[in-house]
């Protein structure tokens, strides 16, 4: 095809038709037997249906494939044809560069490994496939556009910090980004997989060299820690915590520094605070540099370093495309060589190099080793004892800046090149230029290090005192710890923070749905999260919440490979962030409408007696139901029995505490806290509380060992406090005791005393007469000497009050008069004057025994002041003084 199209492209007409011959036998000689390639791909199209029609009538995987294979002809006809099968695939690989080692692949792992070089193979044969039928078409990617004559293509604008000045200072030079789209991943070769599960990190060592304490049994016994065949389907972080707790190990030995002993008794030499003497470096020309890759030439640059008082170090980091990150390359420097160690191929051998980096007596010279310490750490199980930190040396001699190119150019005179900071250092072999580029990095260091350490004595005029503290810190870096990054829930929100985005609930659920998404997808593929999907297009993405696939691909560009791979899961996981309940829909409400959102000032000033601003929930509440309540009975049969708690009606008495020498309840959540939190919670209580001032401070004038020690004074005087509280409770709870029962003899004596005066109440009323034995008698008799002779009774018998009598009329009406035979009464000859005398005023309370027409059988009392009223008033209603307030309205006659 190729050799057709460059013919046709021939434009000589003289020679136009033996041209036109040469590209007929071109054609007939395309292929044997055919003759023109619509031939070929009509025979070709025929073959590929029929194979595919032959291996669809196959036996299917499963009882029909096995019952098959049982026959030794069918097993070694399957076996010959795959053969032939994957001899055709490697013939074809070969005529295309592809790797092609189809039948030397391992038992295991055969199947996979055949599977990734087909695909590869595939990737590679249509993009060739695709180049040369744009060629065909006309379409030349190599070639330049054709630009007419006079056209100047336009000035390239570079930032700053992609600008490397020229020793004219006229030109600009822009960085080579040394980048391989198809770098081989360095994971896949690693002997020990690389652990991205959600678990907490656990060092890599194993042997402690130059120890002063002995490495934990956990570490040491690497035998154990491997063999564990019922751990197999997890993690190797979660297998390890999981062995921890069946072994019932310490968890402080599994998460602790290795060399915190050793780190915290390290002792600084006295030469080495002392002043120097620069040594001058060497130049790159003349030093020797060698590229360290197997094992046996780092086991002897461990040897060499061994012998040396002090060495620089510096490493290269690639976190692109890893999920944790890759340490791609380790440059070290003597005063007479150069190395350059390969890391990705020496992984797992790295840890030999401990037995230098934590030997005491050998200082290891760094620049910003804040990143270095914990990637050693992470990758390798290396550990740096008695480390020189140049940065922080440069920020105590207040250098105006404190970059290594600044000190490269403020002591050395050395300006250097840094167009391949971020180059693929994963790119093997390496360039030349990024060889020279690394060695930069440490071959001047030493000399920097002997002249900051001089200019660090004269600063502090010969005292080692500012040296010594540049060592502190240097030793405070080499002590922290690799922490590996843990998902949570509230993982999302630290983000969001830092961008400053008010999101409502949708775009936030949003947010934290794409969030879990990438951050377990970054988990699987060990990739970087920002390869995955973007910060500022997860934003975007979040704010926009698209209906469609489409809308999440249009709000990335370029799109994310892995994002346009799982567009459709994306888009489920917006759909549900879409049916959350809009809050936040008030205030935008308002903000169109031009309206200032209405926000509820919050005072966060108070005192502690204020209770103004106290709310109703936090004062105590006292129903009805719980106050105790006496009946308004006089004397009633079913009488109620109540005892009164001493103790409720205490509630509102707060004992006396003295709480100096308590521990306090929070200790814990302030000990969990960052210096800066518990600065910021001081800054806050201080203006909350302006009474703080005098109030005894907690935990700084007091210390433990004083407060548990029997011979100091702040124990004797808490426990004498402690004694007089526990006394002090005592007394109260027998103080409460005894109220409790003197209340319940009190009550005991009321009910005695009310029994005895009812039983004297009764026995006074049996000699008293009714009213209607009053009456039968006056029918009989002289009215007046009746009289009388009932008055003279009446003077004998003890007269009841009105209230006794009144609540004795309801039993002695329902009693029948004791007549031997009964005698009707002739009521035309009575007296009803006697049922006229004085009768106590209707009490106005309800009575539920009394009769809804009772005020009929109401007697007018005597006098003129009751006909009076009577007479002014219609007959039609009867008023009363009950009925005066609700009957105002009415109108009158």
């Amino acid at each position: 095809m190729m050799d057709s199209s460059k013919s046709n492209d021939s434009s000589n007409s003289d020679h136009q038709d033996s041209n036109t011959d040469t590209n007929d036998k071109e054609k007939e000689d395309l292929c044997p037997g055919f003759k023109d390639a619509d031939a070929f791909v009509k025979y070709g199209l025929g073959a590929v249906l029929s194979a595919t029609k032959a291996s669809a009538s196959l036996p299917q995987v499963g009882d029909e494939f096995d019952f098959y294979r049982s026959f030794p002809g069918f097993q070694e006809f399957c076996e010959s044809q795959a053969d032939k099968l994957l001899h055709c695939m490697t013939q074809i690989m070969q005529h295309h560069g592809c790797r092609s080692h189809m039948k030397d692949c391992n038992t295991l792992t055969g199947l996979e490994e055949r599977f990734d070089l087909v695909v590869d193979s595939n990737d590679v044969i249509l993009e060739r496939v695709g180049i040369l039928l744009d060629e065909a078409d006309g379409v030349n990617r190599s070639q330049q556009p054709v630009m007419p004559a006079g056209f100047q293509p336009p000035k390239i604008v570079v930032s700053s910090w992609n600008r490397k000045g020229s020793s004219s200072g006229s030109r600009s030079e822009t960085f080579r980004l040394l980048h391989a789209k198809n770098v081989t991943r360095p994971q896949l070769k690693f002997k020990e997989k690389v652990d991205n599960s959600n678990t907490p990190f656990i060092p890599k060592i194993f042997i402690k060299p130059n120890a002063t304490k002995p490495l934990p049994s956990y570490f040491t016994n690497k035998q154990i820690r491997k063999e564990r065949p019922e751990d197999l389907d997890v993690p190797a972080a979660l297998a390890d915590f999981i062995h921890q707790q069946r072994t019932q190990e310490h968890v402080e030995d599994m998460f602790a520094h290795p060399y915190q002993y050793e780190l915290d008794h390290l002792t600084i030499a006295e030469n080495l605070l002392s002043k120097p003497e620069p040594q001058m470096y060497k130049p790159m020309i003349d030093t020797k540099c060698s590229f360290i890759d197997t094992l046996e030439d780092l086991v002897a640059l461990n040897e060499k370093l061994c012998k040396l008082s002090e060495f620089a170090v510096d490493l290269e980091h690639h976190s692109y495309r890893s999920f944790l990150g890759l340490t791609c390359l380790m440059q070290i420097s003597t005063r007479e060589e150069d190395f350059i160690i390969d890391t990705l191929e020496l992984r797992s051998e790295m840890y030999i190099l401990n037995e230098a980096f934590t030997d005491p007596a050998i200082v290891k010279v760094f620049h910003g080793a804040d990143s270095d310490i914990e990637w050693l750490q992470r990758d390798f199980g290396l550990y740096v004892v008695n480390l020189f930190d140049t940065h922080q040396a440069s920020r105590a001699l207040n250098l105006a800046r404190h970059s290594l190119d600044h000190l490269l150019k403020h002591f050395c005179n050395v300006d250097s090149d840094k167009r391949y900071q971020l180059a693929d250092w994963r790119i093997r072999p390496l360039p030349d230029e990024m060889v020279q580029y690394a060695r930069t990095d440490t071959h001047y260091l030493l000399y920097i290090y002997d002249s900051v350490k001089a200019q660090l004595l004269d600063f502090n005029h010969g005292q080692p005192g500012l040296l010594q503290s540049v060592w502190n810190k240097s030793k405070d870096i080499s002590l922290k710890k690799y922490v590996k990054p843990i998902y949570t829930e509230e993982s999302y929100l630290e983000l969001q923070r830092k961008q400053k985005r008010s999101f409502n609930t949708q775009q936030l659920t949003a947010f934290r749905l794409l969030f879990a998404w990438r951050d377990k997808l970054a988990r699987q593929e060990d990739e970087s999260t920002g390869f995955v999907l973007p910060t500022h297009m997860m934003i975007k993405i979040s704010e926009e919440l698209p209906k469609e696939p489409q809308g999440i691909i249009a709000c990335c560009n370029p799109v994310p490979p892995l994002v346009r791979q799982q567009v459709n899961e994306l888009h489920l996981l917006v759909q549900e962030a879409r049916e959350m309940p809009l809050l936040k829909a008030e205030i935008a409400a308002q903000k169109k409408k031009g309206l200032t959102p209405i926000k509820t000032p919050k005072v966060s000033l108070f005192g502690p007696h204020d209770t103004s601003r106290v709310s109703e929930s936090d004062v105590p509440h006292f129903s009805a139901d719980e106050v105790p309540v006496k009946q308004g009975v006089l004397f009633s049969d079913d009488e109620q029995k109540m005892d009164v708690d001493v103790e409720k009606t205490s509630g509102l008495i707060a004992a006396a505490k003295i709480t100096v020498f308590e521990e306090l309840e929070t200790k814990d959540d302030q000990e969990s806290l960052s210096v800066a939190q518990m600065k910021a919670r001081r800054i806050i209580e201080s203006f909350e509380n302006p009474f703080r001032m005098y109030l005894p401070s907690n935990d700084v004038h007091i210390s433990k060992n004083a407060k548990f020690d029997p011979s100091s004074k702040i124990f004797e005087i808490s426990k004498r406090w402690k004694l007089q509280s526990i006394e002090q409770q005592q007394k109260e709870v027998e103080s409460k005791r005894k109220a409790k029962e003197e209340a319940k003899e009190h009550a005991k004596k009321v009910a005695d005393e009310r029994q005895k005066a009812k039983q004297s109440y009764q026995e006074s009323l049996q000699n008293v007469a009714t009213v209607r034995q009053q009456a039968a008698e006056s029918a009989k008799g002289d009215g007046k000497k009746r009289e009388r002779a009932a008055s003279e009774v009446g003077e004998s018998t003890p007269k009841p009050s009105k209230k006794l009598m009144k609540s004795a009329d309801k039993p002695q009406k329902t009693e029948p008069t004791p007549q031997d035979s009964f005698k009707p009464f002739d009521y035309s000859q009575s007296d009803l004057k006697v049922f006229a005398g004085t009768k106590s005023k209707d009490n106005t309370q309800f009575d539920p025994n009394r009769q809804t027409h009772g005020f009929k059988k109401k007697k007018t009392p005597k006098g003129p002041k009751s006909n009076f009223g009577a007479g002014n008033r219609s007959m039609s209603y009867m008023a009363g003084k009950s009925d005066r307030g609700f009957r105002h309205n009415w109108p009158k006659r």
